[in-house]
């Protein structure tokens, strides 16, 4: 069994990844879907039209992922965030989000391993998926380590602000934008801030790359449009009249997601911070002289 298991998952990725590299190529190949077109009709969001933003209860289940939190705030998870099931859990970030099919079974599945349950039999609840250094890991731009503040349901909304007021990207009518450099930045940031006020800090390779991976959906399915982020990130609301800025027909698949994830995690560099943190605090000692 325990040489049967590992076999298994490793054939099980190769086929995931075999199939999200046909799904990229027939993205290259069909049109995309047409603006106001990206959510398929009869399924939340269609048009634009969200279901209502029902903030979370006494008692409700939330965790360290503000789009799935939004999904449970809007009522396409069970508003409570408990016993949804894995295998039904991929099917609706698909048609909230157009992330690709294989991103879809790829994500809770890998969920499910960690918590030791069947993807096809069992559930869990979102509070279920912060288990640190499973998914949920040091450093994040959205919450404190979790050595500090337990609950992961919510936001650290100064980090939050910091993030957005460091966007340094236009779009064509000059509203701002994240770039994978502002991403790299407040990442190393992070890294640097958090290893020195957590005693517990870790942060291995893995989970280096997963937390760019994270963060990278801000570029790719919110395109990096602060004031889309701003309601995601602080409220976890999806805004009403938002779809995916991702019209790919087959929806954002690995192949294309990891190009802007590898952007991002190779942009960042704590050294540089390091140097630039050291520069400040020396400064008010060579003015004052």
């Amino acid at each position: 069994m325990f040489l049967v298991t590992p076999i298994y998952r490793t054939l099980q990725n190769l086929v995931v990844f075999s199939w999200d590299f046909i799904l990229a190529t027939l993205n290259l190949l069909t049109p995309k879907r047409k603006i106001g077109h990206v959510i398929p009709e009869g399924h939340p969001g269609a048009g634009g039209k969200w279901p209502e933003y029902v903030a979370p209860r006494e008692g409700d289940s939330r965790c360290s992922c503000p789009a799935l939190n939004a999904m449970a705030n809007h009522g396409i998870l069970p508003h409570d965030g408990k016993n949804i099931k894995f295998n039904e859990l991929g099917p609706k970030i698909r048609t909230t989000y157009n992330f690709a099919s294989t991103f879809c079974f790829f994500v809770p599945n890998f969920a499910a391993n960690m918590l030791n349950r069947s993807y096809s039999k069992d559930t869990f609840d979102l509070a279920d998926l912060d288990l640190h250094n499973g998914i949920e890991h040091d450093a994040s731009l959205t919450r404190e380590d979790s050595a500090l503040v337990s609950d992961q349901s919510k936001p650290h909304i100064p980090y939050v602000k910091e993030l957005l007021a460091s966007a340094s990207g236009k779009d064509k009518d000059g509203n701002p934008l994240l770039t994978p450099k502002d991403l790299s930045d407040y990442s190393a940031k992070r890294r640097v801030d958090a290893r020195a006020t957590n005693p517990h800090f870790t942060l291995d390779f893995f989970h280096k790359v997963f937390g760019s991976s994270n963060s990278s959906t801000m570029l790719t399915i919110f395109g990096g449009r602060i004031s889309d982020l701003e309601s995601i990130l602080v409220e976890e609301r999806i805004p009403e009249g938002w779809e995916s800025r991702v019209r790919k027909r087959m929806g954002l698949t690995f192949a294309a997601f990891n190009s802007t994830v590898l952007k991002v995690e190779l942009g960042v560099n704590e050294k540089k911070y390091k140097a630039k943190l050291s520069s400040a605090e020396a400064e008010p000692a060579s003015t004052s002289g």
